[in-house]
């Protein structure tokens, strides 16, 4: 016999706010449990299956003014409404954040990244999206409106666990901030799926700084898809800074990434020692791209 599938989702309410007001006082009520819907490219599956059930949907995207890109502070600013199809397409983010532009790139297909939203990406936290990988690499801040008044809160903070972030009750995310990357880092984002378009099975966002003598100065290795949140390889990075490039550095560092991972996922489409080992392999080859696009510092400059 087989089994059947929910391929509809179980009863819900709808609302369409017009306002980020309106949307936190509906998403703020405490007898319903009440979830976002953004681009809807990981919601509208997990409806379909059953895998979320919740009493309302709230969905944002008649709300005005939370899907522009700009630059502000030495920072492009993303609405959470922002689409990767439009973060792809866009010659700022290519310019001045090519790391966030390459892994964009990488996100599933054309017709996901039209749907998708920067917002809905990180507000999903899932732990093989590439970009949550890419804000604890830049050390990007989401920013949220809720009914407490708003506040800023760094990636490094933003993603608790699996599937979960630092969002309150009714807290809406409402713009995204990812430094932009200064003038000579070097960049590398990798990762391996089994078909293009697949979730990875592991990746790394790679930035690095040489100084003037062609050492390592700022490196930042972030992995992700081996556990519940992208997580920065610090004793990676402390074995590459104040040296020069080196194969030899890159393999030590590598080793020191899948030391660096005790639990690592596993899944029917990898293992957990399968996603170690090539955590370790795509820092090497991270670093060593990230290497070949960074240019040295000139003092004084």
């Amino acid at each position: 016999m087989v089994e059947e599938r929910a391929v509809k989702p179980a009863p819900f309410d709808y609302a369409a706010p017009a306002s980020v007001g309106e949307a936190v006082a509906l998403l703020d009520d405490p007898d319903r449990d009440s979830t976002v819907l953004a681009g809807g490219q990981s919601l509208l599956p997990m409806l379909n299956m059953r895998l979320a059930r919740p009493d309302l949907v709230v969905d944002i995207g008649r709300i005005p003014d939370i899907a522009g890109i700009s630059e502000r502070d030495g920072a492009l600013v993303f609405g959470t409404m922002a689409t990767k199809g439009a973060v792809e397409r866009s010659a700022l983010v290519r310019r001045r954040q090519p790391l966030l532009h390459a892994a964009t790139q990488l996100v599933g297909h054309p017709q996901i990244r039209n749907r998708g939203t920067v917002g809905g990406s990180m507000a999903q936290a899932d732990p093989v999206a590439e970009y949550p990988a890419v804000a604890v690499a830049t050390d990007a801040w989401m920013h949220t409106v809720g009914p407490r008044g708003e506040r800023t809160i760094r990636a490094s903070e933003f993603f608790v666990t699996y599937l979960t972030t630092a969002l309150e009750q009714g807290e809406l995310l409402v713009e995204v901030g990812v430094p932009a990357l200064p003038e000579g880092t070097g960049w590398a984002f990798t990762e391996l799926s089994r078909r293009h378009g697949d979730f990875a099975m592991a990746g790394t966002a790679v930035t690095v700084r040489l100084d003037a003598d062609a050492c390592f100065s700022d490196v930042r290795i972030v992995v992700f898809g081996v556990g519940p949140v992208p997580t920065r390889m610090a004793t990676a990075e402390e074995i590459l800074r104040g040296y020069r490039p080196d194969t030899d550095l890159y393999r030590r560092a590598g080793d020191a990434v899948r030391d660096a991972i005790d639990d690592p996922l596993a899944d029917i489409h990898a293992s957990g020692e399968y996603r170690r080992h090539l955590a370790g392999v795509l820092t090497e080859r991270g670093i060593a791209d990230a290497v070949a696009r960074a240019t040295p510092q000139i003092e004084g400059s």
